[in-house]
């Protein structure tokens, strides 16, 4: 469920209607509804009260302060990928306590920072890793507490770019390896090694992959307790998927459903359980509007170029990703103009809707209806674009990173300025010299 609806045949966030804001933010810009955030975090915290899990809301979804405030408000605390996404969850006044750290490349830099910030979990990735984190915490004088991320070898049945959870993945470590993990590891006095951290991938649209890596996991709990290891946390990771179309996910009752039967034995013996949910929060609370700049017929082919493509909003091009696209006010009639251009267009047309860009792969939708009067300067609304919008956006052929804007109720308020051209070379106005002294004179003795 979410707060944009057509209202007398225009498009309203809550009781805003998206025009006024177009008007005065510009276009692109990214548009977020606080009453659907809200509402998909309780609905969340709901289903799986059970077992009362950290609910970790996943910042490489959609990482504005704004949006981030929101959550936290509600209790959210923050899975993060990056010293930068850490630092994005602090600067929105999340506990450094309250959040859970993941990723595959942790620099020396990034997890010092996390330490000294008092990370509540290292979701660790392999063998190397862990060392450099026990390395360190003991050069800080810290102790840190590690889960170790495991692989249980299911299939999400999501993109391949996406999916996590097989043996033959970047992410983690298998089920054969993690015994041993655990033997090598499990006693470490600097990185505590004392949970399980399992991501299969994003968007996962049935239950079946969550149940069966839940119950390979509880498995591995009763093998490593034999083996002397106490698991004090399990991190169920994220990955729940979002209606990009029609009522495409399970309600989040269902992905409970499969989960928390097997989850709250182990909760009952005091293990704690983390959720790291992303686009189910936040992917249907955000749009992105787009302006048409021009309509073209090419060949049998017929355009809607406008002033955003895959800078704006990569996941169509790079996953094939389906985002439901739609003018803000409908209900205008084709221009002289265009009826004298095309004298058989009527009702709707099949249209590729694109970007800008120098790239044939700009695009935001191939082969769409749209009403056969969209015309220049007509907004369109592209539907569920809260999550993996904003944050994969690029300045690709120099654009500008879009604004955003958040509503509540029958106020908006920019959350991110649209950058401007100043911004876009302000980091490149003051060349800053390298003091390359010592490294010629060593490559001149070679």
């Amino acid at each position: 469920m979410d707060s944009f609806a057509y209202r007398d045949g225009e498009l309203f966030v809550e009781s805003v209607p998206v025009r006024a804001i177009a008007e005065q933010a510009g276009t692109p810009c990214y548009i977020y509804s606080r009453a659907t955030l809200e509402d998909h975090f309780d609905r969340l915290r709901a289903a799986f009260a059970p077992i009362d899990p950290l609910i970790c809301y996943s910042v490489k979804s959609c990482g504005n302060l704004g949006v981030l405030r929101v959550l936290r408000e509600r209790g959210a605390g923050m899975d993060v990928v990056s010293g930068g996404e850490l630092f994005r969850a602090r600067a929105a006044g999340v506990e450094a306590s309250r959040c859970v750290y993941a990723g595959v490349g942790k620099t020396d830099t990034e997890i010092a920072y996390a330490i000294r910030e008092g990370i509540g979990l290292f979701n660790c990735e392999s063998e190397e890793e862990f060392e450099n984190i026990a390395r360190i915490a003991r050069s800080l004088g810290a102790s840190v507490g590690v889960a170790l991320r495991i692989n249980p070898d299911v299939d999400p049945k999501t993109h391949r770019y996406t999916s996590t959870g097989k043996k033959e993945t970047k992410f983690g470590v298998d089920l054969e390896r993690a015994r041993r993990f655990f033997a090598a590891y499990g006693r470490d006095a600097h990185a505590r090694l004392e949970g399980l951290h399992l991501h299969i991938g994003s968007p996962i649209y049935t239950v079946d992959p969550y149940r069966e890596a839940l119950e390979k996991t509880v498995a591995l709990v009763a093998d490593l307790a034999r083996d002397g290891f106490e698991i004090r946390s399990i991190d169920l990771g994220g990955g729940f998927g979002a209606d990009y179309e029609s009522a495409q996910s399970p309600a989040l009752a269902k992905y409970a459903e499969a989960i928390v039967p097997l989850a709250k034995p182990l909760y009952d013996r005091g293990i704690r359980f983390v959720l790291e949910p992303g686009r189910t929060i936040v992917a249907n609370a955000g749009i992105l509007v787009v302006k048409c700049l021009y309509t073209k017929t090419s060949g049998e082919k017929r355009f809607v170029i406008c002033d955003a493509g895959m800078n704006a909003l990569l996941r169509p091009s790079h996953y094939g990703s389906f985002h439901f696209i739609w003018p803000v006010a409908p209900g205008r009639d084709m221009t002289p103009a265009r009826r004298a251009l095309d004298p058989g267009l009527s009702g709707t047309v099949t249209h590729d809707i694109v970007g800008p860009l120098c790239e044939t792969g700009d695009f935001l939708a191939l082969d769409r209806l749209l009403p056969a009067s969209v015309a220049r300067g007509d907004l369109l609304a592209v539907f569920t674009a809260g999550a993996y919008g904003m944050s994969m956006a690029s300045r690709y052929n120099s654009s500008p990173l879009p604004a955003e804007v958040l509503v509540s109720g029958s106020t908006a308020e920019v959350v991110r300025a649209r950058e401007s051209y100043a911004t876009l070379v302000e980091h490149e106005l003051k060349p800053s010299p390298l003091s390359l002294g010592a490294a010629e004179s060593a490559g001149a003795a070679r």
